[in-house]
C-alpha cells in the first residue's frame, strides 16, 4: 500500500438527527466513529477537508484521524452523498487496530504491457465491460493495497474474461471475494448495441451476454442508526444511501 500518511481534523459533535441539515448548509459534514464496541462517537468535519480524505482513502486506506484531542485510526465504512446534489452529506468512520486484521474494499484494475494503455481487444476495437470495481479483503490496515490488479493483456477475443482469480493477491493479503467472480469481460460492438437497443439504452453486462448468445455469436444517507450501530458486514450501504440525508 501508499506510505502516505492521511491524517484528518475534526470535532465533537452535539447535533444530531434532523438538525444536522444546518451544519451542511455551513459547509460542515456530519460523521460518526464506532470504536470496538464503545460508543459510537459523534463528530463533524470541514467539507472540503472531508470530501479531499474520501477522495484519498477510499474504503481502504487507514486515516489517522484526531477528534478534540483524541487520535483514531480509522478506516471509511460508509460514505452518503446527496442524490440530487451528489454533494457528501454523512461519513462513518470504522476505528481500527493497527496490529489486527481489518476487511476493507480495495479497487481493482488492469495492467497493461508497457507503451499500452488498453488491451488487445480494445486496440482491435471490441469493448471490455468491467462487471466489478472492488473486492474485498482481510489484512492489517498498513498491508491494505491501494489497488489489486489483473493482467488486461489477456483481453484479446470476444469471450474473453478476467476473474478476480486473476487478481496479484499479495502474501499477506486474504482475499474475501470469491475467486470465480468475473471483473471484466469482451463483447463484440454490435452485440452491445443490440443489448441497449433491447433495453432501451440502458443495457447491462448480462443482456449484452444473452444478445450474444441468442444471435450466436462467437463472441453505488447516513441515518440516526448509524450514529447508534457499530458498523460491519450486516450494514447495508444500499440502505444508507436510499435514505432521506435529511433524516439525520
Amino acid at each position: 500500500m501508499s506510505e502516505d500518511t492521511i491524517n484528518l481534523q475534526v470535532q465533537s459533535r452535539t447535533v444530531t438527527g434532523k438538525a444536522v441539515k444546518h451544519l451542511r448548509r455551513e459547509g460542515t459534514v456530519p460523521a460518526v466513529i464506532h470504536d470496538h464496541g464503545k460508543d459510537s462517537v459523534n463528530v463533524q468535519g470541514v467539507y472540503l477537508d472531508m470530501v479531499k480524505t474520501l477522495q484519498k482513502a477510499g474504503k481502504h486506506h487507514p486515516i489517522e484521524l484526531a477528534a478534540d484531542g483524541h487520535k483514531y485510526t480509522v478506516l471509511i465504512k460508509n460514505a452518503t452523498f446527496e442524490p440530487k446534489k451528489n454533494r457528501l452529506s454523512h461519513v462513518v468512520f470504522n476505528a481500527v487496530n493497527k496490529n489486527q486484521k481489518v476487511e476493507a474494499e480495495v479497487p481493482v484494475q488492469p495492467r497493461f504491457d508497457e507503451g499500452n494503455e488498453v488491451s488487445p481487444a480494445e486496440r482491435n476495437s471490441l469493448i471490455v465491460l468491467q462487471h466489478l470495481e472492488t473486492v474485498e479483503v482481510k489484512a492489517v490496515p498498513s498491508k491494505i493495497p491501494d489497488v489489486l490488479e489483473y493482467d488486461g493483456e489477456k483481453l484479446v477475443e470476444v469471450g474473453d474474461q478476467a476473474t478476480v482469480a486473476d487478481l496479484k493477491i499479495p502474501a499477506d493479503v486474504e482475499l474475501l471475494t470469491d475467486v470465480e467472480q468475473t471483473i471484466a469481460t469482451v463483447f463484440e460492438p454490435s452485440a452491445l448495441a443490440a443489448a441497449n437497443d433491447a433495453a432501451g439504452g440502458d443495457a447491462e453486462a448480462e443482456d449484452a451476454e444473452n444478445v450474444a448468445s441468442d444471435n450466436e455469436s462467437t463472441a453505488e444517507t447516513g441515518t440516526q442508526a448509524d450514529e447508534i450501530r457499530p458498523g460491519g458486514k450486516e450494514q447495508k450501504e444500499s440502505k444508507d444511501q436510499g435514505r432521506n440525508p435529511e433524516q439525520q
